[in-house]
Formats: structure tokens, C-alpha cells, sequence
């Protein structure tokens, strides 16, 4: 065996932390008349952060905007190595001894603002979450009782290409218009975590119902969602929701927001793993058990040569093109595993549909328009 050790990841920050420093940097300036080149946050877990300054000017004498380059770490995502900014205005009036921080949070170029319920924050207001306000108060409050004043603090986060990186994200689906949200439950980005994508699917399941949506479809990435929504076109933007590999969570999620109604419209190769019950589906966390298909295909069509050859399929899609179109209904026995298992993760008071596509997109079982055998 080699001594060679893996890579120690380097874990990052958020759009949360990039603005917090930044203000923290602007306040330098006014305060204490000089730019830093870094300086010190702390994240809301309580862990120091020391975050580079990237501009940094002063616009008059109680005002000043600076900007840090977001650092997502070894776990890069849509706003890794974007500018994050701020335009920090000290106001004239002085509050009284004791009163609380007056730190007045708004959005500017590039930051989205909420259009739609069921999110951290209110419709109408921009899409900056509690996290990242709270880090800013405490930059704020740092600064300002360092220089023991207390003045009220007007600040203005902006993302020079927010609207361009906007367009990579869900946002839009989400009812989150114009640009970026400013994101970060403590601040740290850990590499390899999967908690913005889980937050994504709990936000995208608390918009879905507070839109008014009873029923959502599931769909595993962007091609088996464009399938879907052309065959569901009666449903609102709002109710497609792509879960990645988190079957099992996403549907706990559901029964969590009293989502009634969930399809599974998925690809045979998820659906594969969903029928078998494996809570995360990605090839990394699950071996995909070819064998077990073949048990199956075997109880259906007491064929031994068929479960032979399905046994020794290279993958799943290999297997599919085997079973389609001359034993589809081994396709739609799959497709009631499937839905059995999500029934079985959501609670007896789901009521859970099933689609799987061919690879082209065409339906291959729909559990609510079964032909007759």
C-alpha cells in the first residue's frame, strides 16, 4: 500500500461571509480613515475567518464601497471567484445610549429580491437570508463599539454579475428575480457537503406550497424535468422540483410541508435504485444491484435466459434496451417498487405517482394511465 495520503479539501465561504467582511472593511474605512487589505470575521459557528479585501474606497466622509471575491473552496459553485460588494453609508442621526443597532439591509445591482412565499424571507423584500444579516449586524456592531458610537447604518449589498450568474441557479423557479441570493447558515463553506443542494430542495418544496401547489413532481436533474413538464403541462413552474439523489429526504420533505401528492418522473436508472429502496441514489453511495433486476425479471417472465442476460448487463441503460419494448411490463414493475418506496419514506398519507422515461423522453410507464394488460 502507498503512503500517499487524499488531499486534505479546503473549505470556503459564503456570499453571507464575502458581504460581511466587506462591510466590516467599509467601516475601516470610514472609521479609521484606511483600507484593509484583509480582515477578520468571525462565521456564526463561531469559527475565525480571515477574508481577503479586493476593493476598497471611500465616497465621501461617512461612506464607503469595498468588495471580496466569494472563495467557495475545494466545493465550487455558481458564485465561486464572484465579487460581492457593499456600499456602506454611516447616517448623520446619533441613537441613544443603550438602543439597539439600527442596521437597515438593502439590496442593490445583482441581488434578487423575493417574489414568491414559502421563503427565509418575505415577498417583496431582497433575497439576502437571516444568516448573512445576522453576520452583517455583527460586523456593524463590531466596529461601532469599537469606535463607541452608535449611529444608524445603511447597507447596500450588490453582485456586479449577479443577474448574469442568476441564470445558472433556480432562482427564477424559485420566485427569486433580478439576481443572486446572498446564502450562509454559518458562513463556512465545507467542500463536499451537499447542504446547499438540500436547501435548495426545502426551499423549492416550502415555495411550491405556499403557492398553493397539493401535488409536485420529483424529477432527478434539468432533462428528466423538461420531459416532465411537457407531459404535465397543466402544472405551475413552481411544482417541478429536481431533487438530485435525495430520494429519500425529498420525500420526507413533502410529508413535512403537507405535500399530498408527489410523482417520481425519473429515468430507468434511478428508478432502478429508487425500486430498491436506496435513500441517496448516487452511483458513488449505492452499488446499482443488476442482480436483483435480474431476480426480478426472472419472477416476472420465468424466463432464465432473460434474467441471465439482464444479470450480465453492463449497465442499467444497458439493461433497459434490453427489457424495451418486449417486456415493458418488468419497466412497470419497477415503477411500483418505486413508488412503494416513496410511499414508504413519506408516510401512509402520501399519495405517490410513478413515471419513468425512455432515454429519448418518451413514457415508458405512467402509473395513472396504465394500459390495459
Amino acid at each position: 500500500m502507498s503512503g500517499h495520503r487524499p488531499k486534505k479539501l479546503r473549505s470556503g465561504f459564503t456570499t453571507g461571509a464575502a458581504a460581511a467582511a466587506a462591510v466590516k472593511a467599509a467601516l475601516t474605512r470610514i472609521l479609521e480613515n484606511h483600507s484593509p487589505a484583509k480582515v477578520r470575521i468571525e462565521a456564526l459557528s463561531g469559527e475565525p475567518l480571515s477574508i481577503s479585501v479586493y476593493r476598497c474606497r471611500a465616497e465621501g466622509s461617512a461612506a464607503a464601497v469595498c468588495s471580496v471575491i466569494k472563495d467557495a473552496g475545494d466545493d465550487p459553485d455558481v458564485t465561486h471567484r464572484a465579487e460581492i460588494g457593499v456600499r456602506v453609508a454611516l447616517l448623520p442621526e446619533v441613537l441613544a445610549a443603550g438602543a439597539p443597532w439600527d442596521v437597515r439591509i438593502t439590496g442593490g445591482k445583482g441581488v434578487g429580491r423575493v417574489t414568491k412565499p414559502g421563503l427565509e424571507v418575505p415577498p417583496g423584500q431582497p433575497a439576502i437570508n437571516p444568516g448573512p444579516r445576522e453576520m452583517i449586524t455583527r460586523s456593524v456592531a463590531e466596529m461601532l463599539e469599537k469606535h463607541r458610537t452608535n449611529r444608524p447604518v445603511h447597507v447596500e449589498v450588490f453582485v456586479p454579475q449577479g443577474e448574469v450568474l442568476a441564470r445558472k441557479t433556480l432562482n427564477a423557479r424559485l420566485g427569486i428575480v433580478g439576481g443572486l441570493s446572498i446564502l450562509g447558515t454559518t458562513g463556512i463553506v465545507k467542500p463536499m457537503s451537499h447542504e446547499a443542494y438540500v436547501a435548495t430542495i426545502q426551499s423549492a418544496v416550502a415555495v411550491a406550497k405556499a403557492s398553493g401547489n397539493d401535488e409536485v413532481v420529483f424529477t432527478t436533474g434539468r432533462r428528466s424535468e423538461r420531459f416532465a413538464q411537457a407531459l404535465f403541462t397543466g402544472l405551475p413552474e413552481e411544482a417541478f422540483i429536481q431533487i438530485g439523489d435525495y430520494f429519500q429526504l425529498s420525500m420526507k420533505m413533502a410529508a413535512t410541508y403537507g405535500i399530498k401528492n408527489v410523482t417520481l418522473a425519473v429515468f430507468f436508472a434511478k428508478a432502478l435504485k429508487m425500486a430498491q429502496k436506496i435513500p441517496h441514489t448516487h452511483a458513488a453511495k449505492s452499488k446499482l444491484s443488476l442482480h436483483r433486476l435480474a431476480d426480478w425479471v426472472f419472477e416476472i417472465t420465468g424466463s432464465r435466459s432473460m434474467a441471465k442476460q439482464i444479470r450480465r448487463a453492463n449497465t442499467a441503460r444497458h439493461a433497459f434496451e434490453q427489457l424495451v419494448p418486449g417486456h415493458v411490463e418488468v419497466v412497470a414493475d419497477i415503477g411500483r417498487r418505486m413508488q412503494a418506496a416513496g410511499k414508504e419514506f413519506s408516510g401512509p398519507a402520501a399519495v405517490v405517482a410513478g413515471v419513468i422515461f425512455d432515454y429519448e423522453g418518451k413514457v415508458v410507464y405512467h402509473s395513472r394511465m396504465r394500459a390495459a394488460q
